[in-house]
Formats: structure tokens, C-alpha cells, sequence
């Protein structure tokens, strides 16, 4: 499998990269609609949350998995609260001098994902 994935808890189907190759996939594969999430920092999986109408919880549950699985918590020794970028496919987009798995975004939301959720998401996996 080339992407990770899984359901929400309203039974959204997310998938998310697993380095630079995959996340050019996601992207690839995102419809103008749907939701985008990524951590604020390089180094995390782009996340795609296949429906036009995710709840916010949706989205939090994405942005908990996102945060999950990026650098910016798994690579440091001092964890902390996460910043994750929340857009529109629309809103993505790639110029050439871009390296692989890279891409630029015209406008987000933030979300901040507490240090504690994660480590409670970690104890149940």
C-alpha cells in the first residue's frame, strides 16, 4: 500500500503520504473540494480527507493523524503541541523549482494539536 489510511469516526475515508513520492500521489489524486492537511513545518505527510463535506470532527481526527505521523514530532526529543495547515485542493500548487513532495499553498486555516492528544493516540495504537 502506498499511502496510509484509515476512517473517521463519521466513516470519512483519509489517506495520507508516507514520504516525498506519495505525497505527490495525495496530491495528485485531491479533488478542488476536498480537504488538505499538513503540519506547519516540512517534514509531515500531506493529508486527504476524501469527502466534500467533512465534519469537524473529520477534521480534527485527520489533523490528529497528521500530526502523528510528522517530523515534527516523531524526529524531537521534546515533544510539544503541533501546528497543523487546513486547505482546499484548489488551493495547492507546485512550480517547477519545487523538490519532490513539495508543494506551495495560497491560503489555510490552523489547527493546534495538543501534545497530549497525540501521546493519548499513541497509548491506543
Amino acid at each position: 500500500m502506498k499511502f496510509r489510511e484509515f476512517k473517521t469516526s463519521s466513516g470519512k475515508k483519509v489517506l495520507s503520504g508516507k514520504d516525498a513520492g506519495s505525497n505527490e500521489e495525495i496530491i495528485k489524486q485531491v479533488q478542488d473540494n476536498e480537504i488538505v492537511l499538513h503540519t506547519a513545518s516540512p517534514g509531515s505527510p500531506f493529508v486527504n480527507i476524501k469527502s466534500a463535506k467533512p465534519t469537524t470532527s473529520d477534521i480534527k481526527e485527520a489533523a490528529l493523524f497528521c500530526a502523528k505521523y510528522s517530523q515534527a514530532w516523531k524526529k524531537v526529543k521534546v515533544k510539544k503541541d503541533i501546528e497543523i495547515h487546513v486547505f482546499k485542493g484548489k488551493d495547492v500548487y507546485k512550480s517547477k523549482e519545487m523538490k519532490l513532495g513539495t508543494f506551495g499553498v495560497k491560503k489555510h486555516k490552523k489547527i493546534i494539536v495538543k501534545k497530549e492528544e497525540i501521546e493519548r493516540l499513541e497509548r491506543k495504537v
